[in-house]
């Protein structure tokens, strides 16, 4: 039969604690994603006001431009 033993309050306070911690870990990974979904997504406006044909290219077409075009830089 399984142990039924009643945690003590340090234990209890100990578990709450990490719970808190995993939490606040957990948003700052969302802070993070947001962030850089934020940037990616002006990034991405900006590289279709500058390049409006960009939307009918190919995602292989484009890197394959990109890089020819910025190693000239």
């Amino acid at each position: 039969m399984a142990d039924k033993r009643t945690i003590t309050p340090e234990e209890k306070a100990l578990l709450q604690a990490k719970h808190r911690q995993e939490e606040a870990e957990a948003r700052n990974r969302k802070k993070e994603r947001d962030a850089r979904t934020h940037r990616l997504v002006q990034e991405g406006a900006i590289l279709e006001s500058i390049v409006p044909h960009i939307k009918e290219m190919d995602l292989d077409f484009l890197k394959r431009e990109l890089m020819i075009r910025l190693r000239g830089m």
